[in-house]
């Protein structure tokens, strides 16, 4: 099951014994959930109401705390009741309950005309005290007290919700005083009382954070609207949205005020089935199920006001869709789920409800479950999808849900090493690195997440079996307050950057992708500015935040070595993404932006270093795939293959790769590809020839007629600068009349105009009769004279050495001996 359930409370192994022990279950049926015991509220910090009937069929209220995992005893009615609603304050001192003023055993037509059908206590209960009779009336009523911060001492004030059936709601004031070690009410007549809302249709009570949400149907649309309550104010009307919903009906939902059994599940069916979610990132968002025109089709919408992580939309037996909705805009990042994928075998068709953050209460059993989503479940999905946009979505959702994780982020790196070529969608590689990069930092800075990119994907055309979705943009919410604090500032925040902010704020890799080709095919003179020189600082401090060199570092052989190209790439990317940032980041200070975009580079090169190494250490492979005395095996060519998808991936995306990354993948190709391959590969770009590499290759390479046409094929391909750096390794005479070939040529492009004026010299080092020799090398000494040397730093290169490769070029090919 992909949400796991863990039973955080049940009725019967936290309430029923402790019930027994005391003699108060002897007409409960413990073996099956009765209705004589059942949960009507959960308060906040997980203070469960309970109600029961005793022996004597005397109707029972007890409380449970999560915390603590203690019962306690609150009242008891000496009648059998059907409560309604039932609400503790925080310090335990009054209790507020709504129930039937008779039960089946006593019908009204034995009452008196006068007496209303319901009745709503006030009562004191520490001690057990005075009774105040709140509301005597034809309606359901449903009571819920306020709770103040959890840190603060205790209050001689509450205050109490009452939520009418006749769609109002209202707050009263109740004031205690502390009598001969007792608390009891304020006797001051009729207590104070404000109208909070009238004429809604639906109302949902958020116990954590104290905020009433609820719907008033317009003509068109309706209209959600938040009251925020304070613990040393009054309330606010805080918030005002439009969502196009039809509101049609006529009996009140209430999600959140208790739960009442006999009635909720009726009135669910006919009523709006809505409820409102809400992070403390400042994401909310409105999950509401529609009523469908054809039969076997589900409608249901998800109405952001900003974006949150996930909401799970479940239809027991049906679907399971664990909606992204921080990402709303590809379909392909929410999971989709039917059969025995959505199947929650904890969970029945019964009256489910959400009291808590990431809770479900399960009303009919009297069970409440903390919901996660279960890492293991995931991963297989991952591993046996077929759909590419179930493997997407399971992988985004393992990365955002379980970040940092080492032994998922392992085996997610080798569900990718064996599923490169069957994602035809998208780059597995490039996903899992740019959606780590955005979990790994998000979290830290507020609004980061609108920056920085999260997927590869412009856009998505697939489809997912069964599942149709539009999109439609819905005005922003009104927001009226003053100098807002926690969920509201950060929620205010979000709005404004929609509201003002450029259509599309991630930052992408276009202008770093020109600038990095720009800056590559400038000239050696030009590589000096003062710009380049801040370019390559930035790279040195992103090489310096890199943790690659830990002890399993050599794990798999990367080089500390330089690599121009790469260093390039890593001081643009950090430079423009400073750039990107501070234009949109101001209140976070340079000095902090600086450090978001160097752990941004340097945690980028640690992944793909972390995919090198989970990959290195599947296949067992060791520090003998850089020697070339033997052919490679299937397993180093399979590494070959995964890191030339890595080459693939990071191009894509205009990625710096770490230090040595070239080295170790032309070692591999040397090793594992035939010749013609290996040349064809360097020719197109996959395999770039570096130093470090083709050195080695020319020292520790012997001379075989194999070799030579290995070493003479990549000496022919080197770079300019590069070869005049290598050649000199290569002790052969083809690489030295290679040397003296280029050098020629170099002397007579730089001459130009210049002509010789001095005579030509009268000894050589080797009598030579041949004239067009003779000619060539005084006209090289002349040049040599004359100050024009290529090759400054290699003295041995000058005509002289000319005429001796020309004379052992020309014997060689006569078939003579050259003495």
């Amino acid at each position: 099951m992909l949400l796991r359930l863990v039973p955080e409370f049940e009725l019967r192994r936290d309430v029923v014994p402790w019930l027994a022990a005391r003699g108060w279950a002897a007409a409960l049926d413990t073996s099956e959930n009765s209705p004589a015991l059942y949960v009507v509220n959960v308060e906040r910090n997980g203070k469960i109401i309970y109600t029961w009937k005793g022996s004597q069929r005397n109707t029972h209220i007890g409380l449970y705390d999560l915390q603590t995992k203690q019962n306690e005893h609150l009242y008891t009615f000496e009648k059998d009741l059907h409560i309604i609603s039932c609400s503790v304050n925080n310090e335990r001192t009054l209790l507020a309950v709504s129930f039937h003023q008779y039960t089946e055993d006593e019908p009204a037509s034995q009452l008196l005309q006068s007496v209303s059908k319901y009745l709503t206590l006030l009562i004191e209960i520490h001690p057990i005290n005075n009774v105040r009779v709140l509301k005597a009336v034809d309606s359901r009523i449903r009571v819920q007290f306020l709770y103040p911060v959890e840190d603060r001492n205790a209050s001689t004030e509450s205050r109490l919700l009452l939520v009418s059936e006749d769609k109002y709601i209202e707050q009263f004031d109740i004031r205690v005083v502390a009598e001969e070690h007792k608390v009891v009410i304020q006797k001051s007549g009729q207590l104070p009382r404000a109208k909070v809302a009238d004429d809604l249709v639906w109302a949902q009570w958020d116990m954590m954070e104290q905020r009433l949400f609820y719907i008033v149907p317009k003509e068109s649309k309706s209209t959600l609207r938040c009251v925020q309550f304070y613990p040393d104010e009054n309330f606010n009307a805080i918030l005002e949205s439009h969502l196009d919903i039809s509101v049609n009906d006529t009996q009140l939902k209430l999600v959140n005020f208790g739960y009442d059994c006999c009635q909720d599940q009726d009135v669910a069916s006919k009523s709006l089935n809505l409820q409102v979610f809400t992070s403390k990132a400042g994401g909310l968002c409105v999950c509401c199920s529609l009523a469908s025109d054809t039969p076997d089709e589900i409608m249901y919408s998800i109405y952001f006001l900003h974006k949150d992580y996930y909401v799970a939309a479940y239809l027991p037996g049906q679907f399971l869709h664990l909606l992204n909705i921080r990402h709303p805009d590809l379909l392909c990042h929410s999971l989709f789920l039917t059969g025995e994928d959505a199947r929650i075998d904890t969970l029945q068709n019964c009256s489910i409800r959400s009291p808590l953050v990431s809770t479900v209460l399960d009303c009919k059993a009297g069970s409440l479950y903390a919901v996660n989503i279960s890492d293991s479940t995931l991963l297989q999905l991952l591993q046996r999808s077929k759909q590419d946009s179930e493997r997407l979505a399971a992988l985004h959702c393992a990365l955002l849900y379980f970040q940092h994780t080492e032994d998922l982020e392992m085996q997610i790196i080798q569900w990718i090493s064996e599923n490169l070529s069957t994602c035809h969608s998208f780059d597995p590689i490039q996903e899992f690195i740019i959606a780590s990069l955005y979990c790994r930092l998000c979290p830290e800075t507020q609004n980061l997440d609108k920056l920085l990119p999260y997927t590869s994907l412009l856009d998505w055309i697939g489809v997912v079996p069964g599942v149709i979705c539009a999109t439609d943009i819905i005005s922003l919410p009104v927001l009226e307050f003053q100098n807002p604090k926690g969920f509201w500032e950060k929620l205010n925040s979000n709005l404004e950057s929609v509201k003002y902010s450029e259509p599309h704020l991630h930052y992408h890799n276009n202008v770093l992708r020109r600038e990095w080709r720009n800056l590559s095919e400038e000239r050696e003179e030009r590589r000096t500015t003062a710009y380049l020189r801040n370019i390559f600082e930035n790279a040195k401090k992103v090489l310096s935040h890199l943790d690659t060199w830990d002890s399993e570092a050599r794990l798999v052989p990367l080089f500390e070595e330089e690599d121009y190209q790469q260093q390039l790439l890593m001081g643009l990317m950090v430079a423009q993404l400073k750039d990107h940032l501070m234009r949109h980041l101001q209140y976070v200070g340079k000095k902090k932006i600086d450090q978001i975009v160097l752990d941004y580079v340097a945690n980028l090169l640690n992944l793909i270093h972390r995919i090198m190494k989970e990959v290195w250490r599947r296949y067992q492979l060791h520090s003998c795939v850089f020697c070339f005395d033997e052919r490679g095996s299937a397993a180093e060519f399979a590494v070959f293959h995964i890191m030339s998808r890595i080459l693939e991936a990071a191009n894509g995306m205009c990625m710096p790769l770490p230090p040595g990354f070239h080295t170790l993948h032309l070692g591999l190709g040397v090793r594992c590809l035939p010749l013609h391959t290996l040349l064809h590969y360097i020719d197109i770009g996959v395999l770039q020839l570096t130093e470090t590499c083709v050195r080695k290759l020319l020292k520790d390479l012997d001379d075989t007629e194999q070799n030579e046409k290995l070493k003479f094929s990549i000496v022919m391909r080197l770079p300019e600068a590069l070869g005049q750096k290598v050649r000199q390794f290569w002790n052969h005479p083809i690489n030295a009349n290679l040397i003296a070939r280029k050098y020629v040529k170099l002397l007579l492009e730089n001459l130009g105009n210049r002509q010789c004026t001095r005579s030509i010299p009268e000894r050589f080092s080797v009598p030579v009769e041949f004239l067009p020799l003779n000619y060539l090398t005084s006209m090289l000494t002349e040049i040599e004279n004359q100050g024009v040397h290529p090759y400054e730093k290699q003295d041995h290169v000058n005509a002289r050495f000319v005429e001796e490769m020309a004379l052992k070029h020309t014997m060689t090919l006569l078939g003579l001996k050259y003495s």
